[in-house]
């Protein structure tokens, strides 16, 4: 399952999605809006998609997923608009059998988005600055390049 929400993500339905009696291993992942990027403090965040090609791109994300690991459930929910500092900005819960293939998705999952699905961060500072930024462009940084 995937999605792009303008409201909060609920978390525990998130979770609760990707819980099956089959599974013995659920890793949900939250990326959230820290307080400060590189020693600067942050206001806000705000996410823009080209919503079409990111569900497109979510969806493919996750069958490719499934075709590396054995999932038993994946469900990736990411966060559009305006979020204050301590929000979900995406969250991924995969489920499988065992640990290591969940661990391994998740993980590969946030990577791959972060890289490859249209979705924009402007950065907004306590300062009243802002800054687009998109994490894809770097390759080598986890913080992303600026726009």
């Amino acid at each position: 399952m995937i999605d792009l929400i303008d409201s909060p993500i609920d978390v525990a339905r998130v979770l609760d999605s990707a819980r099956r009696p089959s599974a013995g291993a659920v890793v949900l992942f939250l990326g959230t809006a820290r307080e400060a990027t590189q020693g600067r403090p942050t206001r806000s965040l705000y996410y823009e998609a080209f919503a079409e090609m990111a569900r497109q791109s979510l969806a493919d994300l996750e069958a490719e997923a499934r075709r590396l690991w054995p999932l038993v459930e994946c469900v990736v929910v990411h966060r559009l608009g305006e979020l204050a500092v301590g929000e979900v900005a995406v969250a991924i819960a995969a489920s499988a059998a065992h640990r290591q293939p969940a661990f391994e998705a998740a993980r590969w999952l946030i990577d791959r988005i972060k890289q490859v699905v249209p979705v924009w961060k402007k950065e907004n500072w306590a300062d009243g600055a802002s800054q687009w930024v998109h994490p894809g462009l770097d390759a080598g940084s986890e913080e992303g390049s600026v726009l």
